[in-house]
């Protein structure tokens, strides 16, 4: 692939006209269209497990004091850590940087997330709590679980971007490239706004 100038075509962070147009849209607008219909699918369903847990609330609320908040409350720093690392690492590479300690940092950010929430899971089984024991394991396995699914997307999406930011400084980066790294960033942060709802919906919310 064939490196351009991207001075005129890529607005960077400290480009002033970009941030006074406000027209810049990162990555692509069908990434947006897909998140924007994830975010739609999971608000929909998250209600339907508010009116549910209103249905039975006794059982929601037992159910609810098996879990681990505390491991909860770990992975939710664990994710905003990654954001913060991988929102830095963007920044880096639109102005000229490679950032490969903050993406790496970033996917640790992600093995570790997904190491402590299978922890969780298999205390759970263990315990004799699965999928069909009641209507909140089966919300709560499905959709920690969907979330997971979105991890390991993320955490591809990461491998990626590290691909992006061993580009050699003496070569300038590519537009698509520079699209892929913000698709990525994207990605990440949908993510942990996904944790940040789902959080508080399975561990706090009584």
């Amino acid at each position: 692939m064939t490196a351009v100038d991207l001075s005129d075509r890529f607005p960077t962070d400290t480009d002033p006209a970009a941030k006074r147009s406000g027209k810049y849209l990162p990555g692509e607008v069908g990434l947006w269209v897909m998140v924007i219909g994830d975010m739609t699918f999971f608000s929909l369903f998250f209600g339907m497990i508010l009116v549910c847990r209103g249905q039975q609330k006794e059982m929601f609320d037992a159910a609810q004091n098996l879990l681990h908040p505390d491991l909860a409350v770990v992975n939710t720093l664990v994710l905003l850590t990654g954001s913060y690392f991988v929102a830095r690492a963007l920044h880096s590479l639109r102005n000229g940087g490679r950032p490969r300690g903050l993406v790496v940092a970033t996917m640790g950010c992600a093995i570790t997330f997904a190491t402590i929430k299978v922890t969780e899971y298999v205390d759970l089984v263990q315990g004799g709590h699965t999928l069909t024991t009641n209507d909140f394991f089966m919300y709560y396995f499905v959709f920690t679980g969907i979330h997971l699914l979105h991890l390991l997307i993320g955490f591809c999406m990461l491998v990626a971007l590290l691909v992006i930011a061993f580009t050699p400084k003496t070569r300038q980066l590519t537009r698509g490239r520079l699209k892929l790294a913000e698709i990525s960033a994207v990605i990440w942060h949908m993510i942990d706004l996904l944790w940040l709802v789902l959080f508080p919906l399975f561990y706090v919310v009584h």
